[in-house]
């Protein structure tokens, strides 16, 4: 019976029914605060707007394994887990930038299916039978009543299928597909045991990743298998069991260079087949990342899309190394495996990472991960310079062992940069420092167009050290994508100006002065009878009819007018070139005004930033190109309109829960998760972190306090604590800045003083003092 029925008939008094209300409201609370911060991740967040290496339910931070449901499989975009498709296409185990592989599906054989199963073996079914949390994934097969449950160490994915009483039990390894971003061809599946089998399937080539690479795996069950049958139409193989009882336990050890080091992986990692331990460890493991921050204050809803939005900033990029650090090398003529350096323990020193780009990461995992991660952002540092040493260049995409040139410019430049100068990375600056210079100057990276592998002259470098912009449209033709002059030019001034910092660390003087020089040449593109960035041709002349609002004139999956503010280094040269702070202040509110009625992203996906309508917005937090322009206003002197705008485009943009609703655009392997995570603490980087004693910018937290505990390894603090008196809704501005009892008034604070530990406390009210 509902409380409005005992109200109405009487039965209860109003004194009760206030009682009741706030005795709800007590027991919801405290069932909030006693939660772990892992409990509070929604997984299902944006799973509308899929792509293939966007979800990954039943995985591990930063797994080499990625298990979870595939609903679509034929595409990169759209593909993997879509919640609005209700069928399951297999259980697989990649789910990576341009990678995928061994998809498996069990399956309950009967007189009707026998026939078919080969080919027709997908299965309905229903959300409401779903159980999800980091680390773990369960469902329930509707065709062949199967409860389907999947976890999983780094290198291991681990499935528990409970079949019907008296079940033909199969596992069909579906090894000849489309999977996602690529084609599994030359699958095969032999039998070594009655308890254990092995194989390997090649993952074909596309323009991104033009070299073939080589899953290899290893199978372990609990049961013993009766028959393997391969069919010659699919080249699909089926793994009988028989009618036993039992759950099928099964285990699928991954690698990319042998099955043997498939079978060390599982060794190392999965000795036992208790399925239960392994999720409990998992969510532990997920647990001690995710609680590296705590926040208090904000909605139920806040504090769980927060944790959402930190979880994918730690699982879109995947590892490649086996346990004892064998990798696969791509990187030259022919393939080989790797050896990664080991320890005094005989341990690999590090991991070795397979990434999408770094493209936008000066804004987002560089301060995330930088500060409360360190150790992780080490790790990918020494990954980059394998890479190196491997193949001769830096980075800024790899995949299965190489690069993919995805993307412009040399964006792990400020990555690498940042690291060194929070004191992350200590060891081999000169020999790092040789090497991202190198991508800076000709036949480096720098001279790459997107996914240009065979050339060097898409990125138009010659022209950007020669004449001070690279041209649009560039006079040699097209040799890769992103060929956008414009944008180019921003990208690669930026990118300098990061390198001369690390040059004046290591006192190469010259060099400084060089970088300096050329991070200077955004200037020369900048057209001030209009105010906008203006992309030249050839000869030096202005784009004829140019509008700054046209998506992609010129400019990289943005507008000229997101673009126009693509000069991290040197807000106040731009603003100089605008007439003044003032002015460039009028022009960045009026933006965002504009851009507020389409709530500040075009469109609710990657795809929708080419609708006539939606590309056109001024600014864009569905793409990284724009998505720093908030905290501009703290470098113009107006930081209560930092504190308005970001705050604004938090409630509209990035507050929702849904499956309908996430990042509007494309997540980026956790660029906009950790960018979420940074504007909601109030932290941000203009420059990504990368000059001396790097310095943070201060915005208005959506939480009352939010405490970041630091990892004592690479940090002096224990704890670093941010508490914003009063904070609310509507009580968004900040009218006073305490640290360690000290005021500040620039509204910016040093890496060293948030990592020796302390407190930030921020006074919050609804007016500002400006």
């Amino acid at each position: 019976m509902t409380l409005n029925k005992f109200y109405k008939t009487g039965r209860i008094g109003l004194s009760l029914v206030l009682i009741f209300l706030v005795s709800c409201k007590a027991e919801k609370n405290s069932a909030f605060k006693n939660k772990e911060v892992v409990d509070r991740v929604y997984p299902l967040l944006d799973t509308e707007n899929s792509r293939w290496f966007f979800f990954s339910s039943a995985s591990r931070p930063f797994g080499m394994v990625n298990l979870n449901p595939d609903t679509e499989i034929n595409g990169d975009w759209g593909g993997g887990y879509k919640y609005t498709t209700d069928t399951i296409k297999g259980f697989s185990h990649i789910h990576e930038w341009q990678m995928s592989g061994l998809s498996v599906m069990p399956v309950a054989i009967t007189k009707e299916n026998t026939q078919n199963i080969f080919s027709d073996f997908h299965s309905e079914f229903s959300h409401e039978s779903e159980k999800i949390f980091p680390g773990y994934h369960s469902l329930f097969l509707n065709r062949y009543q199967i409860k389907a449950e999947l976890t999983s160490t780094k290198r291991v994915g681990f499935h528990q299928y409970t079949f019907p009483i008296n079940a033909q039990k199969a596992i069909l390894f579906n090894l000849n597909t489309i999977l996602g971003p690529c084609e599994n061809t030359n699958g095969k599946l032999e039998k070594n045991t009655d308890y254990e089998l092995s194989g390997s399937l090649v993952l074909s080539t596309n323009f991104r990743r033009p070299k073939p690479l080589t899953v290899f795996f290893k199978i372990k069950f609990n049961e013993p298998v009766i028959s393997i049958e391969r069919n010659v139409t699919t080249g699909n193989y089926l793994v009988s069991f028989g009618k036993s009882d039992k759950k099928i336990l099964m285990k699928a050890g991954i690698s990319y260079t042998s099955v043997e080091n498939a079978a060390v992986n599982i060794e190392a990692e999965l000795p036992h087949w208790d399925f239960d331990k392994v999720v409990t460890d998992s969510r532990i493991e997920w647990n001690n990342l995710l609680s590296r921050i705590k926040v208090e204050g904000g909605t139920d809803v806040d504090q769980r899309r927060f944790y959402t939005d930190l979880w994918h900033a730690l699982q879109g990029r995947k590892i490649i190394s086996d346990a004892n650090g064998a990798y696969p090398d791509n990187t030259g003529e022919k393939f080989r495996i790797g050896q990664l350096p080991l320890n005094a323990a005989g341990k690999p020193k590090f991991n070795h990472y397979n990434s999408d780009a770094f493209w936008g990461a000066q804004w987002t995992i560089n301060t995330l991960w930088g500060l409360v991660y360190p150790e992780i952002m080490d790790e990918f540092v020494h990954s980059l310079m394998q890479y190196y040493e491997d193949g001769g260049m830096i980075p800024r995409g790899p995949s299965g062992g190489n690069d993919t040139y995805v993307m412009t410019g040399a964006s792990t430049t400020p990555f690498i940069v940042t690291a060194i100068q929070k004191g992350i990375v200590k060891e081999d600056l000169e020999a790092i420092y040789l090497a991202l210079k190198k991508n800076h100057m000709l036949n480096g990276i720098m001279g790459k167009a997107g996914y240009e592998h065979n050339t060097n002259i898409g990125g138009g470098l010659k022209y950007y050290i020669d004449r001070g912009f690279v041209p649009y449209p560039l006079p040699e033709g097209d040799f890769g994508s992103h060929q956008d002059g414009a944008s180019q030019t921003l990208e690669y001034a930026y990118q300098d100006w990061t390198l001369a910092q690390l040059a004046k660390k290591l006192d190469h003087q010259e060099d400084y002065d060089y970088f300096m020089t050329r991070s200077k040449n955004y200037q020369n593109i900048f057209d001030k009878t209009s105010g906008w960035m203006r992309p030249k041709d050839v000869q030096g002349k202005w784009r004829e009819n140019y509008d700054p609002y046209q998506y992609e004139n010129g400019f990289i999956e943005s507008n000229g007018a997101q673009s126009t503010w693509f000069v991290p280094h040197d807000i106040d040269g731009l603003a100089d070139l605008m007439g003044g702070k003032e002015k460039a202040v009028e022009k960045l509110n009026t933006q965002f005004e504009t851009a507020q009625k389409l709530k500040f992203t075009s469109g609710t996906s990657h795809d929708a930033e080419l609708h006539p309508e939606f590309s056109r917005i001024p600014i864009n937090f569905g793409n990284q190109p724009s998505i720093q322009t908030s905290f501009i206003f703290n470098l113009l002197r107006k930081p209560n309109l930092t504190q308005y705008w970001t705050r604004n485009v938090l409630k509209e943009t990035f507050s929702g829960l849904s499956p309908a609703t996430g990042y509007n655009g494309d997540e980026d392997q956790g660029l906009m998760g950790s960018l979420n995570v940074l504007l909601k603490i109030g932290l941000f980087q203009m420059n990504g972190g990368t000059e001396e004693n790097p310095q943070y910018q201060i915005g208005s937290p959506l939480f009352t306090k939010v405490s970041i505990q630091l990892n004592q390894n690479y940090y002096k603090g224990k704890n670093f604590v941010i508490e914003a008196d009063n904070n609310s809704a509507e009580n968004i501005y900040i009218n006073s800045i305490k640290y360690n009892n000290t005021l500040i008034d620039n509204f910016s604070i040093s890496h060293e003083n948030i990592t020796n530990g302390g407190k930030l406390i921020l006074e919050m009210s609804n007016k500002s003092k400006q």
